[in-house]
C-alpha cells in the first residue's frame, strides 16, 4: 500500500502534471517509470484527488486522468498535494513537545529549558522507548520553526529565549486572501490560511483557471527567494523527453503569462555570459549558492532589455531588435478596439493616426512570439509589415493556406 506521503515532490509533481494536462495515456505509455512506480503514484495522487480522477478505455487500453472544471470549485484541488510531505517519528515529537512547552505567547524559555522539558517528559513516559534528543537537533528545529513563523527568537545579551508567536486576526481579509490563494503563483500561502481558520470556501468563481502553477510553487519560492537575496544558483532542468541540464545563473525576474498561465524565470547564465528564460515547470531542484557581487548591473541591462521583450525570448546584443508595425480599423463606436490596443500593447506603442486607423509599433527582439497576438486582430488590419522578411513570409503564407482551408470548405 502506498503512504500519502513524500520526502520529495519532485516524485509526484510530473505524474500530476501528464495527468492534468496531457491525460488520455494508458500504465503502459509512462515509460519513465515502473509499472509498480506508477500504481504507487497513482495511487498517492488518488488520496489527495479522488473526487477529480476519472478513467477511460480504448482499444489500447484503461487510462486514467484529472478532470477537473474550475468553475464547479471552491478553491484549486491541487493545492492538497503540497500537504503531503513527510516526516519522521522525531519530527512529529519535537513538533508537539516544543508547542506544548510553549503553549502561551507569555512564556519564553531558552533552547536548554525546551530540551530537559523535552527529555523529562521522554524519561517518563511508558508508551515506548524513545532516544532523548541532543542539543543540536533541538537547535536546528527551533531554528526552522522561527524560519517558518512558528516561534519568535529573542535575544538578551547572549541568551537567545524562543516563544510561540501570535496570530493575526485575518477575519476581515478572508476574501481578499481566498481571491490571493487562487490568482498568485504563490496562493498556497493564502489556501494554507484559510484553512488553518477552516475558511476554505470562498466567493469568486474563474472560467480560465490555471490550476497547474501550484505544481511549482515549491520551485518558485526558492526562485523568489533567491532573487529577494540576489543570490547566484545552480539550476537542475529537463524540458520534456530531454536529459537533465545543470545550469548556474543569477535569477533576476519571473514572469506570468496572464494568455496561458505559463511561468519563466530570467536569468543571466553566468557560463553563457547572456540571458536566458527558463521554463519554471521545466526547473527540476534549485541549489542557492553566494551572494552575486555584480546583481546590480545584471539587473540594469535587463531593465534596458525589458523594453524589447513581447514574451520570453532575449538577445545577447540588447541592441538587435525587429520592428514590427501594422494598421486597424477603428469604425465609429468601437473606441473598446483602440483601447485594447492600448491595453495590450507591452512595450509597443499605439496611435490614432486618423478617425478611423490605430497604428501599433513595437522593436522587440523576436517576432515569431507576436504573431499569435497579431492575428486576433486579422480581419481588421489594413496594412503590416515586418522588418524580419522571414516572419513576415510565415505569415502571410500561414494567411494564404487559411484562406484555401475555408475555399475548400464552401466547396463541398
Amino acid at each position: 500500500m502506498a503512504s500519502e506521503l513524500i520526502k520529495n515532490y519532485e516524485k509526484i509533481r510530473d505524474y500530476m502534471r501528464e495527468f492534468y494536462i496531457y491525460g488520455f495515456k494508458h500504465r503502459d505509455e509512462y515509460t519513465g517509470k515502473s509499472a509498480r512506480s506508477y500504481d504507487y503514484e497513482k495511487h498517492r495522487i488518488e488520496s489527495y484527488l479522488s473526487n477529480y480522477m476519472s478513467a477511460s478505455r480504448t482499444l489500447d487500453g484503461k487510462s486514467v486522468y484529472l478532470s477537473i472544471d474550475s468553475r464547479n470549485i471552491a478553491s484549486n484541488p491541487l493545492f492538497a498535494s503540497l500537504k503531503s510531505k513527510s516526516f519522521t517519528d522525531n519530527d512529529i515529537i519535537l513538533h508537539f513537545f516544543i508547542l506544548d512547552l510553549l503553549h502561551s505567547p507569555d512564556i519564553s524559555l531558552t533552547h536548554k529549558e525546551i530540551l530537559e522539558g523535552i527529555n523529562k517528559q521522554l524519561e517518563s513516559t511508558t508508551i515506548c522507548v524513545i532516544d532523548l534528543f541532543d542539543e543540536s537537533t533541538l537547535r536546528k528545529k527551533l531554528k526552522d520553526y522561527v524560519n517558518q513563523g512558528l516561534l519568535i527568537a529573542e535575544k538578551s545579551g547572549k541568551i537567545v529565549k524562543y516563544k510561540r508567536s501570535t496570530d493575526p486576526s485575518l477575519e476581515d481579509l478572508y476574501d481578499a486572501i481566498s481571491f490571493f490563494s487562487e490568482v498568485s503563483p504563490l496562493g498556497a500561502l493564502g489556501f494554507f490560511i484559510l484553512e488553518r481558520d477552516e475558511k476554505v470556501s470562498t466567493p469568486f468563481a474563474f472560467k480560465h483557471h490555471y490550476l497547474t502553477s501550484t505544481l511549482d510553487s515549491d520551485i518558485l519560492l526558492l526562485c523568489l527567494d533567491s532573487i529577494r537575496r540576489q543570490l547566484q544558483i545552480t539550476v537542475k532542468t529537463q524540458s520534456k523527453g530531454k536529459e537533465v541540464k545543470q545550469m548556474q545563473v543569477v535569477p533576476i525576474k519571473v514572469f506570468s503569462s496572464a494568455q496561458n498561465g505559463r511561468m519563466h524565470l530570467m536569468a543571466y547564465d553566468l557560463m553563457l555570459k547572456k540571458m536566458v528564460p527558463l521554463r519554471v515547470d521545466y526547473i527540476k531542484g534549485i541549489t542557492q549558492g553566494e551572494v552575486c557581487p555584480f546583481f546590480g548591473a545584471i539587473l540594469d541591462q535587463f531593465q534596458k532589455m525589458r523594453n524589447h521583450i513581447w514574451g520570453v525570448s532575449m538577445k545577447k546584443n540588447i541592441e538587435a531588435t525587429e520592428c514590427v508595425e501594422f494598421t486597424v480599423f477603428v469604425d465609429k463606436d468601437e473606441d473598446y478596439i483602440y483601447r485594447r490596443l492600448f491595453r495590450e500593447k507591452r512595450c509597443g506603442i499605439v496611435e490614432m493616426i486618423d478617425e478611423n486607423h490605430a497604428r501599433f509599433c513595437a522593436y522587440i527582439y523576436d517576432s515569431h512570439e507576436i504573431i499569435p497576438w497579431i492575428r486576433t486582430f486579422i480581419t481588421r488590419i489594413t496594412d503590416i509589415s515586418f522588418q524580419n522578411k522571414a516572419v513576415e513570409k510565415q505569415f502571410f503564407d500561414d494567411l494564404e493556406k487559411t484562406y484555401k482551408l475555408y475555399e475548400e470548405g464552401d466547396g463541398q
